[in-house]
């Protein structure tokens, strides 16, 4: 696991830094998204929210409250609009406004909806238009008590988008987080954060020392 901790904080220094958020429904997409905004706030990172998941308006609407909280911006659009439409606007906004770090929400998608995986490569195909480097980062929120089943999410969604890391969600439950032995084995994909509660300081970088002693029951 060593190999594989990539903290938060070391997000690439491009202007805009665009970090594209996938996941199946369900695994704490959104949440997630508004805790990673508060670390990079933090480091006096200008953060833009694009709200892409345009068929789940307490998507957008949750993802709002999150940006009041740190004071990020968030560009929506009409509920049922095309998400990659969204993407574009936002790109376009974050020059304007000359923010730092732009993260863009995509709808939680079952990996067997073909529709909706192929409407996430239609999203990487517009980021990839505009910027050759776009997006910088792809991250995957993985629900730690899913189980084997993520490693069939994984395989699928790095079909339709180059998936650069992970963050496991929900290891504050029953979930040992096992599961992320088994993603690391296979896919070898950097390891940014785990989630551990509903607090917005919930989202920790992950430690694999320590990760490691608490699946093994060690740490004390």
């Amino acid at each position: 696991l060593k190999p594989l901790e990539k903290n938060l904080e070391n997000i690439k220094k491009n202007k805009p830094s665009v970090i594209l958020i996938a996941g199946v429904n369900g695994v704490g997409k959104t949440t997630t998204i508004g805790k990673l905004g508060k670390i990079l706030a933090q480091n006096n990172k200008k953060i833009i929210f694009g709200a892409a998941d345009t068929f789940r308006a307490a998507a957008v609407d949750q993802l709002e409250v999150w940006a009041k909280k740190i004071n990020a911006d968030i560009l929506r659009g009409e509920e049922g609009s095309d998400p990659a439409s969204i993407v574009f606007k936002s790109l376009d906004e974050s020059k304007l406004k000359e923010s730092k770090v732009i993260i863009i929400d995509t709808a939680g998608r079952l990996h067997t909806r073909n529709d909706l995986m192929d409407q996430l490569g239609k999203i990487n195909r517009v980021l990839k238009k505009i910027d050759n480097n776009f997006p910088h980062e792809t991250i995957m929120t993985i629900d730690a008590t899913t189980g084997q089943n993520a490693l069939n999410q994984v395989d699928i969604f790095k079909e339709m988008a180059e998936i650069s890391g992970l963050i496991v969600t929900k290891l504050d439950g029953s979930a040992k987080g096992g599961i992320l032995l088994s993603l690391a084995e296979k896919f070898r994909l950097p390891v940014h954060a785990i989630g551990v509660g509903e607090k917005i300081e919930d989202l920790q970088s992950f430690a694999a020392k320590e990760f490691a002693e608490s699946l093994m029951g060690l740490e004390n």
